[in-house]
């Protein structure tokens, strides 16, 4: 469990730091007047343009292409850490369950086997989703009920990745390919706030699989939704 871990924290590591080169390579392009879409695959694009620009000095091509080498071995790390996460991730029977979820993936689901406590600890998938942070606030008064921002405690890694993947669902939903809870979630409010209240209902049944033994079942899931 904890060698399981340390890939987890690795590839945060790798991840944040191929974040900072992908900004620092844009940032001097920028101070040249290169500029391109946002993006990690479109950073290939503005490095092609920068070796072939030659208003760009060549000391600065040289510092570029040293960025550039240091970014691939960063994407080369990330990617073999990622296969070693996947692996793990097949040859474990609840991580597998977890990854029939939509919006979650080999990595979120191992990352929910290899971070969340026991999950019996916990009441009900609510009291779940509460621990990572994924309820807002509560500043109700005088019998008003007023909910703010979600709380954020937990655990950060877990959290982005539920959003992440449910960010990716609502993608989908918007272009008319999601469920019916979701299509009316997306009428009443805005991609982001959908993206986090789908990101409590994975956290919710995902609690649910972890407690129960049982397998992701869409048709169910969807008819309780609808019920609701």
């Amino acid at each position: 469990q904890q060698a399981a871990l340390m890939l987890l924290g690795i590839r945060e590591q790798l991840v944040v730091r191929r974040t900072q080169l992908s900004n620092t390579i844009r940032g001097h392009a920028a101070e040249f007047g290169l500029i391109q879409a946002k993006g990690l695959d479109k950073l290939a694009a503005l490095l092609a343009a920068i070796e072939r620009d030659e208003r760009v000095p060549l000391l600065a091509r040289e510092l570029f292409a040293m960025l550039a080498c240091q970014y691939d071995q960063v994407q080369a790390e990330l990617k073999a850490i990622e296969a070693k996460l996947v692996a793990w991730h097949r040859a474990d029977a609840i991580s597998r369950r977890l990854a029939e979820i939509p919006g979650v993936g080999p990595i979120t689901a191992a990352a929910l086997v290899m971070k969340a406590p026991d999950p019996h600890a916990f009441r009900s998938g609510r009291l779940f989703a509460a621990w990572l942070g994924l309820t807002p606030k509560d500043h109700s008064t005088a019998g008003k009920t007023r909910l703010g921002k979600i709380t954020r405690a937990g655990d950060e890694t877990l959290r982005s990745l539920l959003v992440v993947g449910a960010t990716s669902v609502v993608k989908q939903a918007q272009r008319g390919r999601g469920s019916h809870w979701l299509m009316a979630l997306l009428r009443r409010t805005s991609p982001k706030h959908a993206a986090v209240a789908l990101a409590n209902k994975t956290a919710r049944i995902a609690w649910k699989l972890m407690t129960t033994g049982e397998s992701y079942d869409a048709a169910r899931i969807a008819a309780v939704a609808s019920a609701a």
